[in-house]
């Protein structure tokens, strides 16, 4: 299932967001084991297979959600 994380950096006016395949879980488990071990950076890879890569000191927010699905045309609700 495909994720969106939400990520707000310090002293920027917009947050970077990315879709990721990877599951919630292993985003979750990226950013909390870099911020455990302090780590100067912690790495993101999107659904195209390009990294992102964050330093952790300007992290200020992670937000990890399920993807909305896209709608294609029109429809009733």
């Amino acid at each position: 299932m495909d994720v969106e994380v939400r990520i707000g950096v310090q002293h920027a006016p917009r947050e970077l967001v990315i879709e990721s395949d990877e599951p919630a879980d292993k985003v979750e488990k990226a950013v909390t084991d870099a911020l455990a071990k302090s780590a100067p950076t912690v790495t993101l890879v999107d659904e195209k297979g390009r990294r992102v890569v964050i330093a952790t000191d300007k992290l200020a927010y992670v937000e990890i959600s399920e993807a909305d699905t896209r709608r294609v045309g029109f429809g009733a609700i």
